[in-house]
């Protein structure tokens, strides 16, 4: 199992009174046997058979011991035995119980441990990543009952893992960026490190470079592992090679062959060597095949099966130019590895080099583009998937709030019953003092106008939340009913698809719309991610942000740019059709420039100037004191100027 994986430890606060000479009762010893067995199955020195034997016997023990609390300890720790030994179905066996009695008696601190542990196994053990989204999810929805904020860092953590190895790369930016903002420096470091290493391969796989070396320069300098520092080494290596800096890749894995911790970690000392003969053959050098033979022999040693696969890789394509055979041999190991271990994007990679050098077979470019089309499918589902239960869970915090509206309306009202008792006591004393009734009286009065003013904020409040509750049950509730009935009436998968991905970025479209800009140190990164979820089908290009001092500027100035460029991007990609958007900054001493301009087509002077989204972003913009200034002709494209004070 992983380093990383996490599970809450659970203790028995059980005390002992000394010096009691009365016996002890059947029961008190029961229950003394169980917290002995109990502690033992818990105990990492001894086998995991042994565990297993002993938290049977305390499970034993415990029947027809009224103490559900207990029982839910330890059911979660039959289950997590059961997992470390492999055996899945006692362990969905025992899930199941443990579930159904935990959500009875409110055990909020099993469920989210429990829910944790079955992330992970379906993670982990099935690869069925939206079963793992789901319970990860569910897992973090508990630790927020609880308020334990490094434990929902950690689920964010591990479903910004899963939207990354599912090639959602802008998803999982975004929700390992949620992460970090729960980990703390003090006792979450490890998980710090792990969040750079994600946001870097994010940024690697999306090309940018510059910030992919980064964040593995900033997981480096932080991890205090030195397995962890060698892995995030290698990562930013492999990064210089993408961007075809072999000189620095070089230099890099030479100096991580000759560290000693190397020595006791067979599996990373192969995969440097295999990078660093890489790197020198990309780079021009004349190198033998046996400085990719050696890593390959050491993976076939520790049977690292899935370092096999790069080797291979490594040596097809070492092969390719000068032995086509020995090429497509190599190849064809990589494609029926990836076959037993179950790693279709593996074999769709290596396929498309063996296109290369087989044009002509068409069973090969066939079950390219059947795996092509198959991990394309799963990339969605699990996006779908992550937006349905991002949604779901958004509704049960409302439900949460709601319920505590309730309950604090409810104080209100018996407040206010009290109140009323005494006033109307002080009334018949009033009666009595008639210079006392007048003071009384203005005072009660003052204090109930205050009442009522601090009442009706809070019905204003209620009343807003209650719009946007309706507004996501009539538009996005809407659409979905239209999906299940596309379900239901069998339409054509494509159709439904399409629904399905136009729920979820309307999904996420309506959360960055209502919710607050981040407008601190990633301001910029949140900015252009914004605009990177609007041109999908549009390429978008970017310039002059480098030279722009983004802590100058203001978080009004911030906000108000962020809500205009999101506007422009909305109108861009509802009514124009641009294939292109421009985009350049350019600042000032007091002020920001801004210039878009799109290819597409462009709209009238009149619709203009009608009260829309755009009239709503000039209002915005003037009143900060601003200007913004539409260009545009029918056909002829969009172009706006904006200029806003820092």
């Amino acid at each position: 199992m992983k380093n990383y994986f996490y599970l809450i430890p659970i203790f028995f606060l059980i005390s002992c009174g000394k010096g009691n000479l009365t016996h002890p009762s059947k029961d008190t010893i029961k229950a003394d046997s169980i917290t002995f067995l109990y502690k033992i199955s818990k105990n990492e020195k001894v086998s995991l058979d042994l565990r297993r034997q002993k938290i049977n016997q305390a499970l034993a023990l415990h029947s027809g011991i009224e103490n559900d609390t207990v029982l839910t300890k330890i059911l979660f720790q039959k289950n997590l035995i059961h997992l470390g030994l492999r055996e899945y179905d006692s362990l969905l066996f025992y899930n199941h119980q443990l579930s159904n009695l935990a959500s009875e008696i409110k055990d909020e601190k099993i469920l989210a441990a429990q829910f944790y542990l079955m992330g992970y196994y379906y993670a982990e053990v099935l690869n069925s990543y939206d079963k793992a989204i789901e319970n990860y999810t569910d897992s973090k929805f508990y630790y927020q009952q609880l308020n334990d904020s490094s434990n929902i860092g950690r689920n964010l953590l591990n479903i910004g893992t899963i939207q990354k190895d599912q090639n959602d790369f802008f998803g999982s930016k975004e929700t390992i960026t949620e992460a970090l903002q729960f980990l703390s420096p003090a006792k979450d470091l490890k998980y710090i490190t792990h969040c750079y290493n994600v946001l870097a391969t994010n940024n690697r796989k999306l090309l940018n470079f510059e910030e992919a070396v980064k964040y593995y320069t900033k997981a480096i300098e932080y991890s205090n592992s030195v397995n962890d520092k060698v892995i995030y080494q290698n990562n930013l290596a492999a990064t210089y090679l993408d961007n075809k800096e072999y000189k620095d890749a070089i230099s890099l894995l030479k100096t991580i062959s000759k560290d000693s911790i190397l020595n006791n970690n067979q599996k990373q000392y192969a995969r440097v060597l295999d990078n660093l003969a890489y790197a020198q053959w990309l780079s021009g050098s004349n190198i033998k095949e046996k400085q990719f033979q050696h890593p390959l022999k050491i993976r076939a040693q520790i049977k690292d099966q899935r370092g096999k696969i790069a080797s291979y890789t490594h040596l097809g394509e070492f092969h390719s130019s000068t032995n086509t055979k020995r090429a497509i041999a190599y190849f064809d190991s990589v494609v029926q590895l990836s076959k037993n271990l179950k790693i279709p994007r593996a074999e769709k990679d290596v396929l498309k080099l063996l296109m290369n050098l087989e044009p002509n077979n068409l069973i090969i470019r066939n079950r390219y583009v059947f795996l092509q089309d198959s991990l394309y499918n799963q990339e969605l589902r699990v996006k779908t998937q992550f937006a349905k239960y991002k949604y779901d869970d958004k509704l049960k915090q409302e439900s949460i709030l709601r319920l505590e509206k309730d309950n604090a309306e409810h104080k209100l009202e018996v407040a206010q019953q009290r109140n009323q008792k005494i006033q109307s006591y002080a009334i018949g004393g009033l009666l009595l003092a008639l210079s006392g009734f007048a003071i009384y009286f203005f005072a009660q009065r003052s204090k109930r106008l205050r009442q009522q003013n601090k009442t009706a904020k809070l019905e204003a409040t209620f009343e807003t939340e209650a719009e946007l509750s309706r507004k996501l049950h009539d538009d996005f509730g809407g659409k979905l009913n239209h999906t299940m009935l596309l379900l239901q009436n069998g339409a054509d998968n494509s159709e439904i698809l399409n629904v399905v991905d136009g729920l979820y970025n309307q999904s996420r479209n309506f959360s960055r719309e209502i919710n607050d800009v981040d407008t601190g140190p990633n301001f910029k990164e949140f900015l252009f991610g914004m605009m990177g979820n609007y041109c999908n089908n549009t390429k978008l290009m970017v310039t002059g942000s480098s030279e722009v001092d983004w802590l100058k500027i203001s978080i009004l100035s911030k906000k108000t740019l962020f809500k205009a460029l999101q506007e422009l991007m909305i109108n861009m990609q509802k009514h124009s059709g641009a294939s292109l958007v421009s985009v350049t900054f350019k600042q000032s001493k007091d002020t920001l420039k801004l210039s878009y301009l799109d290819n597409g087509a462009g709209a009238t002077k009149d619709s203009l100037n009608i009260k829309n989204g755009l009239w709503n972003t000039e209002k915005r913009i003037k009143a900060i004191g601003g200007t913004i200034i539409f260009d545009s002709e029918k056909g002829r494209g969009f172009e706006a100027q904006i200029e806003i004070p820092n």
